[in-house]
């Protein structure tokens, strides 16, 4: 074999080495965005829970722990000393003041009338005797001088003398006639009765410990419940302004009892606690409201107009702040920084961040990475949450619906942290 052909197979091999060399980089880089791809396709959908950003009246309110006491409240005892012979109530009953409620027997202080007034018949004849008798000596002395200054002196201190013991006797006769006034014993309130503390035939005195029974007024009723200090002046620039509604709770917070208004401040800030206590009224038309019961007060402080709101579920705190995941119309999600306005209860007021009608998730995240798709689910006893953006499920609806917080703490949350 010359030379030449030698040359010409060394060119050719080297030419399909160096083809070789090139190609296959390219086959690798193929292989390797295709595997990249099938493993992105293979990744299945995150379940999410959404729900969409709204425009509302988002209404500020204060919580607090209150006690429900009575408007006004009589323990009934009896004035005099005597025989209970009659109960007009019935237990729980409801009466009007100055309804009859009892009767103590009176026929002791009718006889001490009738003596007095005996006692003043008497003292009276004897004041008209010692009269006439004044008169005759201040004529004899003026006539003939038949009698002396001093008898007209001594006659005259008798009938002031008389005159002072018919005043003694009338005191005695309105005194035994408030005695039986006090034997019917009547109602200083309208109000419910409880329960009869004493029955019928015992022996009653004013000096006894215990009470006849008991009137509470529960219309109208008042609750007095406890406000940090720090949010003390707060409350009274808004009641400058105008009257404060008060919601009143059930102890689990779930149930609205009544709505009232706040009617004071207290004029003092107990230090051993560090809180300020209010009263709020209430009609108490439906009797909701019992004396010692436990509550939970929402005081409405005023109402933010047009917020974006979305529930404080899909808020998130982390190294950079405040974000929330959107989902976006190919169904991917989008880390989205927001500031937090106002957050009250389970809903959150977002100054920045979110539009009317996003899609935010509020249940989910803790699967969930900026750019992954999502397979959105219907929330627990909700419609769709990817339902159209102005029906949004899992919120309350209509402007000024209340939080559903725990009413134990107190205190509206602002500038995306509690306050």
């Amino acid at each position: 074999m010359n030379s030449n052909t030698r040359n010409a197979r060394t060119t050719l091999g080297l030419f399909f080495a160096l083809l070789v060399a090139v190609t296959l980089p390219g086959c690798n880089s193929a292989n390797s965005s295709a595997t990249a791809s099938t493993r992105a396709a293979a990744l299945p959908s995150v379940p999410v829970t959404v729900s969409a950003a709204r425009r509302m009246d988002l209404p500020v309110y204060l919580s607090g722990l209150g006690s429900v006491t009575p408007w006004n409240s009589v323990s009934v005892k009896s004035r005099v000393d005597g025989q209970l012979t009659q109960v007009a109530f019935k237990e729980g009953q409801q009466v009007q003041k100055g309804q009859l409620l009892a009767v103590i027997d009176p026929r002791p202080f009718e006889v001490q009338l009738a003596q007095a007034q005996a006692t003043l018949f008497k003292d009276q004849a004897q004041l008209r005797d010692a009269k006439l008798n004044f008169q005759r000596f201040q004529d004899l002395l003026k006539q003939s001088g038949a009698v002396s200054q001093q008898q007209v002196d001594t006659q005259g201190a008798l009938v002031d003398q008389l005159d002072g013991a018919t005043r003694n006797d009338q005191a005695t006769i309105d005194s035994a006639k408030l005695q039986i006034t006090y034997c019917h014993i009547t109602a200083p309130i309208t109000g419910r009765i409880g329960l009869r503390l004493v029955d019928a035939g015992n022996i009653v005195h004013a000096a006894d410990t215990n009470p006849l029974l008991i009137i509470t007024q529960l219309q109208p009723i008042a609750v007095l419940f406890s406000l940090p200090e720090d949010q003390l002046p707060t409350v009274a620039q808004h009641m400058n302004k105008g009257t404060l509604v008060a919601e009143a709770y059930s102890r689990d917070d779930q149930t609205k009892l009544a709505t009232g208004q706040l009617g004071t401040i207290d004029n003092e800030i107990d230090q051993t606690t560090g809180t300020g206590r209010l009263k709020a009224m209430f009609q108490n038309q439906d009797s909701s409201l019992w004396p010692n019961q436990f509550v939970n007060i929402r005081l409405l402080l005023e109402s933010r107009k047009n917020a974006i709101v979305v529930p404080s579920a899909a808020v998130q705190r982390g190294p950079q702040g405040m974000f929330a995941y959107v989902v976006k119309s190919d169904k991917t999600a989008e880390v989205r920084p927001v500031t937090v306005d106002l957050a009250q209860g389970n809903l959150s007021s977002i100054s920045q961040g979110l539009s009317e009608g996003e899609l935010v998730v509020t249940d989910g995240q803790d699967k969930l990475k900026a750019g992954m798709t999502v397979d959105v689910t219907a929330p627990a006893g909700g419609r769709r949450s990817g339902a159209p953006a102005g029906t949004p499920s899992g919120t309350p609806s209509g402007s000024g619906s209340p939080p559903s917080g725990k009413g134990s703490g107190s205190g509206a949350q602002t500038g995306g942290a509690s306050q």
